[in-house]
């Protein structure tokens, strides 16, 4: 893999997403138990978190697929950030029925579509409070389960992505956007900062056949909000997803739910943290030392490609 360009252009967060759906009243369902704030209008839904910013539009399709994903850079950046990615090979052509007159459109080498706009910032300055809840002695540490209010997402963390060739998005997505490399496991997966601040990542790709959306990840405050999360998209009926444990590439405390598609949605708590003035020696580890340092077996379909599948059939 090439080196990274020094003081190219870069975007600063994930401004949302766009993913298709095969089933609103489902998607309602989910993401609504989930914790986040559901907006229902015509064939469309609109997800916010505790911040209230409009995180991701669900849109009435005959299958799931990520429609757009779209990206927030500083102003003034917007023209740069353009030049890098038509050099770095981005499609601005390709036609499509989600491209407006906001911003600038292209398809990267997988075939997804991207928006880069100027817009606020979303990825927090600093690394997110996480609470540690401690009693002292002669107090209850924890209340009844009754009087526990529903976990609610603070904001979107980060999504991961399918992709037939992790190390090509990686760079692709360095050289068009400014994403840099945070750390990787061979080609299998790699997970990507922007460099102005930034959790550990806030897009990451896992290799399979085909590209595909794999999950979207929602920070929460505490552990106990992990695990309670959990046990609330349990009641709800959505038994099935992986946690609870803690990776190594990122730190952060995890359970991920499936949705109704196969795919997955993530609490997430204590992510590491990238700071614009420190540097952040990407690691290389092997598979095995790379998923989590403590939790229960990956489950065989985590890591399966629903839509590969589709594609194949």
């Amino acid at each position: 893999m090439s080196a990274q360009p020094v003081g190219n252009a870069a975007i600063h967060s994930i401004d949302h997403f766009a993913l298709n759906v095969p089933s609103l009243d489902q998607a309602e369902h989910f993401f609504g138990n989930f914790g986040l704030q559901v907006e229902r209008s015509g064939n469309e839904i609109q997800l916010r978190a505790a911040d209230n910013h409009r995180w991701g539009r669900l849109l009435a399709s005959d299958r799931k697929s990520l429609a757009y994903l779209s990206f927030a850079c500083l102003e003034g950046e917007l023209p740069a950030i353009e030049a890098q990615a038509r050099a770095a090979g981005a499609d601005f052509d390709r036609a499509s029925p989600h491209k407006t007159a906001e911003g600038i459109w292209f398809h990267d080498p997988d075939g997804n579509l991207v928006q880069v706009k100027e817009g606020p910032r979303t990825m927090p300055t600093a690394k997110a409070p996480f609470n540690v809840p401690v009693a002292d002695a002669h107090q209850r540490g924890a209340h009844a389960r009754s009087e526990g209010q529903p976990v609610r997402p603070r904001r979107l963390s980060h999504v991961l992505l399918f992709t037939p060739d992790v190390l090509r998005a990686v760079e692709f997505y360095n050289k068009a956007i400014g994403l840099r490399l945070s750390d990787k496991s061979l080609d299998i997966i790699a997970f990507t900062h922007a460099p102005h601040g930034c959790d550990h990542h806030l897009l990451a790709f896992a290799k399979s056949s085909a590209k595909g959306w794999h999950h979207c990840s929602w920070d929460v405050a505490s552990l106990d909000d992990v695990g309670r999360g959990a046990s609330q998209m349990n009641d709800a009926g959505y038994k099935h997803g992986w946690g609870t444990g803690r990776h190594v590439l990122g730190s952060n405390y995890f359970h991920y739910v499936q949705d109704p598609w196969g795919s997955f949605s993530e609490y997430s708590a204590d992510i590491d943290y990238v700071s614009a003035d420190k540097p952040w020696p990407a690691g290389e580890y092997p598979p095995e030392d790379s998923m989590y340092l403590w939790g229960p077996d990956v489950p065989d379909d985590f890591i399966f490609n629903t839509e590969a599948a589709t594609a194949q059939a």
